[in-house]
């Protein structure tokens, strides 16, 4: 049976405008992080605990997949999500607070970690399908099932040549 391998999330963020106790105007950002498939929330004023939470959903999923996985697979499965996980903590609060400031130069680091974390991915599922048992052609397969397949009748019609023979001897 395969595990849950998806972990899909709405990120969503409120901008406050007020204006402080001396007339200057000011922003807050606050926000909300939903695990779809749990429906999880945290709320957040702090994008740093938007990342851990989506990090810790994501340790989960890393955890399930660690299940019934030889100790080397688990150590290269930990080992690249733990590099993904360090570079992301590093960029994401930067990544967020350019978006605010700079939507279209934002969007393109986005765009940027969007792309190493399919690569990651990729990367592991190549890895994945190299340990997998070698699944014979079937095309070939089939050939070599009518091949037998007419042994068979050829070896059934002998016998069957050797019964009336042997019959004809008894008689």
């Amino acid at each position: 049976m395969k595990k849950e391998e998806t972990a899909s999330f709405v990120l969503r963020f409120t901008q406050k405008l007020y204006k402080s106790e001396d007339g200057e105007p000011q922003i807050q950002w606050r926000g909300n992080v939903r695990h779809v498939q749990t429906g999880d929330e945290k709320r957040f004023s702090d994008v740093n605990k938007a990342t851990a939470f989506i990090q810790s959903k994501l340790a989960e999923l890393t955890v399930n997949a660690l299940e019934n996985k030889s100790p080397e697979e688990q150590k290269g499965i930990l080992s690249k999500s733990f590099d993904m996980w360090k570079k992301m903590a590093l960029e994401t609060p930067k990544i967020v607070a350019t978006t605010l400031k700079d939507p279209k130069k934002g969007m393109a680091q986005i765009q940027s970690q969007i792309s190493q974390a399919g690569e990651f991915i990729e990367s592991t599922f190549e890895e994945a399908k190299e340990n997998l048992p070698e699944i014979p052609d079937l095309r070939s397969g089939q050939k070599e099932h009518a091949a037998v397949m007419k042994k068979l009748e050829e070896m059934s019609a002998r016998m069957e040549k050797m019964r009336e023979e042997i019959r004809g001897l008894r008689g």
